[in-house]
């Protein structure tokens, strides 16, 4: 997995209807764009460092596009 700054950070519920997590990328601190990342979680003010598990997925934004290429 690799992401960059301002990509997408999806992570879904370790059970059925468990919750699921969307956040922003705000610092890369691996080597190459590997983990781990500090991510702002939407709709709160908690920065939290993660390292991904096979449960995440990241959004990568095409060059002067406004949506993610996958989720």
């Amino acid at each position: 997995m690799y992401a960059h700054v301002g990509d997408h950070i999806h992570v879904n519920g370790r059970r059925v209807g468990g919750p699921v997590r969307d956040g922003t990328i705000i610092e890369v601190r691996g080597s190459n764009g590997a983990p781990p990342y500090m991510v702002h979680w939407a709709g709160t003010h908690i920065l939290a460092l993660v390292y991904p598990g096979p449960d995440a997925h990241v959004g990568h934004f095409p060059a002067g596009g406004t949506r993610p290429e996958r989720f």
